[in-house]
C-alpha cells in the first residue's frame, strides 16, 4: 500500500494550514502516522490519493448514513445548482425542509436552519438565556457541542485527543456560566441546581454522546433530567447533532421517550453539505430575530444546495423506515462479531452500542462518562487503529469519537471488517 502522495501533501499542508489541517482530529496526532488525504468515496468505501480504498466506519462523521456519494443526494445537488449556488434570500425548500424536520422530531416547533453543528449549538444557549433572562447553564463533561467559547470546558473528542481539554483564548468570564457535571449523574444535576438557584438557563447535552466515545444513558436518567427542567423553568437542550434520524426517525428523543425544550441538529440534515439546525417549543423559538430580540444571521443560512441535499435525506428516511432496521441489524452483526473475536483472544475490552454507532474502548471498565472513558489504553488504540488502517479499514483516528455506520455495509463487508479486527488484535497481542 502506498500512501507517499498523502505524505507530500501533508508536508505541503503544514506550511499554510495550521497543523496541516483544517480539523484537529485528523492530524492523527492521537494514533500516530500522518493523515491519509481522501481524494473520492462511493458506498461503503473511501480512496486515498495513491488509490487504496479503505472500508469507512465515520462516514464523514455520521452524515452518510446511506453511504458515500449516494446517486439520489447527488441528483437532488446537480439538479439545485443548475439554479445557482447561494441566494441570500429566502427559497421555498426551507420551508419545504422546515416543515419536515418539525414532523419529523418530537421536540420541533419552530426551527431555525444554520450552517454547523457549532452555529446550532451557540444559538441554542443564546436563545435559552434570552427566554429565561438567566446567564448560567449546565454541559456534562466529555461532551462537546462545537468549538464555542462557552463550550470548550471539558470538551471531549479533538479537545481530549489533543491533550487541550480547556483551549486557552477561552475568557474566565465566559468560563465562569459553564457549569459542569459528569454524563449519567441526576445528583451532581441537583447539587449545581440548589447552589445556583434560578441563574440557570438551560442544561445541553448530548443524549446519547459521540465525543468521548459513545455511552449510553443510564435508565432514567434523560426522564430526571426532563423533571428537574421542568421544576425549575431550566430549558432542557438536546445536541443531536450526531444522532439526529441516526438512531430513529425522531433521534434519541424518540427513542428514549424524552422530549427536550430544544434540539440542535446538523450532519444528516445537509446529506453531506455544510448545515446545521436548532428548533424547540413554539414559544422558546419565537424569541429569534425577527420575530422577538434574541439575534441570530447568516448570509448562508438555509443554502439552497445545502436545502437540496438535506430534502432528498429527510424525505427518504421519512418515507423508508426499514433504513433504521438494517442500520440496527448491522450495528449488531458487527459488534457482535468484534465481541465473539475478543472473547475469542481472550480479552475483556468493552464495546459500547447502540443502533449504527458503536466504540470499542480499550478498558476492561464499564464505560458510561468522562472519567470511566479516560481508563481506556490510548496508546494501544493507536496501535489498532494502524493495524485496521494497514488491512483496509478505516476508522476515527481518536479512542474518544464513535463511529457510525451506513446502509452501505454489507454482510461480507461486514465479515471483512471483523476478520480485519481479529488479525489486528491478534498481532498486537501476540
Amino acid at each position: 500500500m502506498q500512501i507517499s502522495t498523502s505524505k507530500s501533501l501533508f508536508d505541503r499542508a503544514k506550511n499554510f494550514i495550521p497543523g496541516g489541517v483544517n480539523s484537529p482530529v485528523r492530524a492523527f496526532r492521537a494514533v500516530g502516522g500522518d493523515p491519509i488525504f481522501i481524494k473520492r468515496a462511493s458506498g461503503a468505501y473511501i480512496y486515498d490519493e495513491d488509490d487504496n480504498s479503505y472500508i469507512e466506519m465515520i462516514n464523514s462523521w455520521g452524515p452518510m448514513i446511506l453511504g458515500h456519494n449516494h446517486p439520489m443526494i447527488k441528483e437532488a445537488v446537480v439538479k439545485a445548482m443548475e439554479n445557482g449556488t447561494s441566494f441570500g434570500a429566502p427559497t421555498a425548500r426551507e420551508i419545504e425542509i422546515a416543515e419536515l424536520i418539525i414532523s419529523m422530531v418530537p421536540s420541533v416547533e419552530r426551527v431555525r436552519m444554520v450552517n454547523s453543528g457549532t452555529e446550532a449549538t451557540m444559538s441554542a444557549i443564546r436563545v435559552a438565556r434570552g427566554y429565561t433572562g438567566r446567564d448560567k447553564f449546565i454541559k456534562m463533561e466529555g461532551h462537546y457541542h462545537g468549538h464555542g467559547d462557552s463550550f470548550l470546558i471539558s470538551a471531549g473528542s479533538g479537545a481530549i485527543t489533543m491533550g487541550n481539554p480547556d483551549s486557552p483564548g477561552v475568557t474566565k468570564g465566559t468560563a465562569k456560566d459553564t457549569l459542569l457535571a459528569p454524563y449519567n449523574d441526576l445528583e451532581a444535576i441537583e447539587t449545581l441546581v440548589a447552589a445556583n438557584k434560578g441563574q440557570i438557563a438551560a442544561i445541553i447535552l448530548e443524549p446519547v454522546p459521540g465525543n468521548m466515545g459513545l455511552a449510553i444513558p443510564k435508565e432514567g436518567y434523560l426522564q430526571g433530567l426532563r423533571s428537574i427542567c421542568d421544576r425549575e423553568g431550566i430549558v432542557l437542550i438536546f445536541d443531536e447533532v450526531m444522532t439526529g434520524f441516526r438512531l430513529a426517525k425522531g433521534g434519541a428523543q424518540e427513542l428514549f421517550g424524552v422530549t427536550p425544550d430544544m434540539t440542535t441538529l446538523g450532519k444528516i440534515i445537509g446529506g453531506g453539505m455544510p448545515v446545521g439546525a436548532y428548533g424547540g417549543k413554539k414559544e422558546i423559538m419565537d424569541c429569534v430575530s425577527p420575530a422577538g430580540p434574541v439575534y441570530q444571521a447568516g448570509t448562508l443560512s438555509g443554502n439552497p444546495i445545502a436545502m437540496a441535499a438535506g430534502l432528498a435525506m429527510l424525505n427518504h428516511l421519512n418515507e423508508h423506515a426499514e433504513v433504521y432496521t438494517q442500520l440496527n441489524e448491522i450495528g449488531s452483526k458487527l459488534t457482535s462479531g468484534i465481541q465473539d473475536s475478543l472473547n475469542k483472544l481472550g480479552l475483556n475490552y468493552t464495546i459500547n452500542h447502540l443502533g449504527s454507532m458503536y466504540s470499542l474502548f480499550f478498558t476492561a471498565k464499564e464505560v458510561f462518562d468522562f472519567e470511566s472513558a479516560k481508563h481506556s489504553d490510548t496508546a494501544l488504540f493507536g496501535k489498532y487503529f494502524q493495524g485496521m488502517l494497514k488491512r483496509g479499514v478505516y476508522l476515527a483516528p481518536s479512542q474518544f469519537e464513535s463511529l457510525f455506520l451506513s446502509t452501505a455495509l454489507t454482510d461480507y463487508l461486514i465479515q471483512t471488517i471483523v476478520s480485519a479486527h481479529h488479525d489486528t488484535m491478534k498481532e498486537l497481542v501476540g
